[in-house]
């Protein structure tokens, strides 16, 4: 492990109200990084640039009395941000309408360089389970307005809890077109699972190409890189749309990446790739509106952390990467008890969320595939891609276990990284099919990884594998996201997948699959699904890591 880790707690900066201009209530201004009281400021030292909104906006981690907004300013966003070493005084705004004329609160925040001018407000002091609308403003330049909404009262029992998660958008292999019908749901947040930019290298052969000449590295090249990703139009609108729940997985850094190991330790040094892990995980905090108790310090980031909503939902974020051992070569080592894909620290604040939990649903925002996927027939068992929880038998042995207890009202786990869709039963006993079914698995597919997939060639080559997978209850291809809804004695999820993601726009979209959980019976009922389609030339292949390349 590296560094001091501390259990996610809630911290809020925004102290005691103050009057602004127009009487509406603010609070204290608090700077980003220090938390100290932050005077007012202008731009020192020559004129701020125009055209300073060009990533948009963002909130993010909603609570019942607050979130976070974001921004940030950035008139070249892959050319450095464009923008003077200096602080820049910025003024937020916070409205019950979209034309503001019934303010909310006002303030001002400081954008300091040291931070890319990004700017994090954790607003509080607002009604539960309402929705607000946000914009901010230099001078006379103003952003585009956002829209979020706080969470439930926290012992209320909310009718109904909807929401979308998505994961991997890389830019190279499309565009994102998902997010354009996405933003016709009606959300209270999008969980976001990980891979939202990918450190890839600029390739000709995509539909468009990363900027620069290399692998990103340093915190210049990161944050160009998080500029290119967020000036797409519809991830922006999405973004300004619905409040956003963040966690990342490997390609925010490098590949495969675990604690201090890169993928390549053979090439990337361990000095080499400290400095690259500190540098994404700034730029990553930079662009993701993540409370200040995130602020990374050096190689550590504060990840991990739970939203409640009510006492329907507990929102369980987990990180798989930072605390997790090396991935293993082989299923003996897999097998070890010392091997950790969480950590013991959060392994235990899992436990403790889980078992202490209130809610009547506990749902795990989690990385990389738990349920079980052996590559091989017959006999042989080959499961191939020793970074997801394949690698880590032991502790997902411990999970399962904690799932079956009886201590743990409807776990059920949402995924990302495959570029597919898996929805699997979680078994105590994934070597045995008769043991008991503990929980349900919903591994989304990718919002433009892989790019348009060959239905054909994906099903001949998985639709075989399912009789040595049985908990495996459907598995698609296609490009898209879910949106789930929950309530108090059910949880419904629909696939939603786009017809391509090699077109900017005019695209549609269509449910491909529905599935039920019900509260009490863990476990995934197939409610419906369009028929896929199945190739009558089998090609068996073991599955592959998620390394950019298409399944």
């Amino acid at each position: 492990m590296t560094g001091s880790h501390r259990f996610p707690r809630r911290r809020f900066l925004a102290g005691t109200g103050a009057v602004a201009a127009g009487g509406i209530i603010g609070p204290v201004l608090l700077d980003p990084v220090t938390g100290a009281r932050a005077g007012v400021r202008t731009a020192a030292g020559g004129p701020v640039p125009t055209g300073l909104f060009t990533l948009g906006v963002a909130s993010g981690d909603p609570l019942p009395e607050g979130v976070v907004l974001w921004t940030r300013l950035a008139p070249k966003p892959t050319e450095g941000g464009g923008m003077p070493p200096q602080d820049v005084t910025v003024r937020w705004e916070v409205a019950k309408d979209r034309l503001f004329q019934r303010g909310v609160q006002v303030g001002d925040t400081v954008a300091r360089p040291d931070l890319g001018h990004s700017v994090h407000v954790e607003v509080n002091g607002l009604l539960p389970d309402r929705e607000y609308f946000y914009r901010f403003r230099v001078g006379q330049e103003i952003s585009p307005v956002g829209r979020t909404r706080t969470a439930p009262r926290a012992h209320s029992v909310p009718r109904r809890l909807r929401f979308a998660f998505a994961s991997c958008q890389s830019w190279q292999d499309g565009y994102y077109t998902p997010y354009e019908h996405m933003l016709q749901e009606d959300l209270a947040f999008v969980a976001f699972l990980g891979d939202y930019i990918y450190e890839s290298r600029p390739s000709s052969r995509g539909v468009r190409s990363h900027e620069g000449t290399d692998e990103p590295y340093t915190l210049d090249q990161y944050r160009n890189r998080h500029g290119q990703y967020r000036t797409d139009k519809h991830l922006q609108a999405v973004h300004a749309a619905h409040p956003w729940i963040v966690t990342l997985d490997d390609h925010e850094i490098d590949n495969n990446w675990g604690d201090e190991i890169p993928q390549d330790p053979a090439v990337q040094t361990p000095e080499g790739f400290r400095a690259r892990r500190t540098a994404a995980f700034q730029a990553y905090y930079e662009h993701m509106p993540l409370r200040r108790e995130s602020l990374p310090n050096g190689l550590d980031m504060q990840v991990y952390r739970r939203l409640d909503f009510g006492r329907l939902v507990s929102f369980h974020v987990l990180d798989t990467r930072q605390y997790r051992t090396d991935q293993p070569a082989d299923e003996q080592r897999a097998n070890l008890a010392s091997a950790t894909i969480t950590g013991a620290e959060q392994e235990r604040w899992l436990t403790r969320g889980l078992t202490r939990s209130g809610a009547r649903w506990n749902i795990l925002a989690n990385q990389v595939m738990i349920a079980q996927s052996d590559g091989a027939l017959g006999a042989a068992r080959n499961f191939g891609d020793w970074d997801q929880w394949d690698g880590y038998r032991v502790q997902r042995a411990r999970l399962m276990r904690l799932f079956g207890s009886g201590r743990v009202r409807n776990p059920v786990v949402v995924t990302g990284d495959r570029h597919a869709t898996w929805v699997c039963d979680l078994k105590l006993d994934f070597d045995d099919p008769a043991s008991a079914t503990v929980g349900a698995e919903f591994v989304g597919t990718s919002i433009s990884s892989g790019g348009d997939s060959d239905q054909t060639a994906f099903h001949s080559r998985w639709d075989p594998l399912q009789a040595e997978n049985p908990h495996w209850k459907y598995w698609d291809g296609r490009r898209g996201y879910f949106v789930c809804d929950v309530q108090s004695d059910q949880m419904t999820s629909r696939l939603r997948v786009v017809d391509s993601v090699r077109r900017q726009s005019g695209t549609t979209i269509k449910t491909a699959a529905e599935f039920r959980v019900e509260s009490g019976k863990p476990g995934v009922q197939v409610v419906t699904h369009d028929t896929p389609p199945t190739s009558k030339h089998l090609l068996i292949r073991p599955p592959a890591p998620d390394n950019d390349q298409p399944l």
